[in-house]
């Protein structure tokens, strides 16, 4: 592994621990074990490394919670293998991620000490509520979900209840807790197909 990317992933797994402020320059130096130098000679910053850690948290969020989608046709399919991929291989992924979900981390974190930081947050939920969108939308045009069902609505519920089921995971670090929030979210997708009574 490149320093470069040994800086990036022990970078990614403290801010995931302690948040981007509590990580000082010397942690990052020990847990990469290099120094000052080695660190200013790849990023120009603090700053800099965390968009750097940013893109890195992002490529494995996809690769996590993404996988197997593309082989199933049905939306709803995919939007209860979204939730399944976040429970099983995003969440529970503490070899990169040790302290959990590291943009509820970061986001909490950043809103007032850092706010442009915050917005490159943003940006991530916002597409991922785009993404949760889409699939409900085309759920409804498959027949899958219910047309009396307010898409927005629902969109916000799930991005709520994923966050939250990640705060709860986070701080109380239960399996069966983050099992039990992700699968309620699951049944009650469920029950908003047409063929549901």
């Amino acid at each position: 592994m490149e320093l470069k990317e040994k800086i990036i992933r022990e970078s990614l797994r403290l801010f995931s621990l302690k948040g981007f402020l509590s990580t000082s320059i010397h942690d990052i130096l020990e847990a990469a074990q290099t120094s000052k130098g080695g660190l200013y000679n790849h990023f120009k910053s603090k700053e800099d490394l965390f968009f750097a850690v940013l893109k890195e948290a992002q490529k494995i969020w996809r690769e996590k919670n993404l996988v197997g989608l593309k082989e199933i046709e049905k939306p709803m399919e995919k939007l209860k293998r979204l939730l399944e991929n976040y429970r099983d291989l995003y969440l529970k992924d503490t070899e990169n991620f040790p302290g959990g979900c590291i943009f509820v981390t970061l986001s909490v974190e950043l809103d007032d000490q850092r706010p442009h930081l915050s917005r490159e947050l943003n940006k991530g939920f916002a597409g991922f509520k785009v993404m949760i969108n889409r699939l409900l939308e085309q759920g409804k045009a498959s027949g899958e979900l219910r047309d009396d069902i307010n898409n927005e609505a629902l969109t916000e519920m799930i991005f709520a209840g994923m966050l939250g089921a990640s705060v709860i995971y986070g701080t109380e670090k239960s399996l069966d807790s983050l099992d039990k929030s992700i699968n309620s979210l699951i049944e009650y997708i469920e029950r908003l197909s047409p063929n549901t009574f």
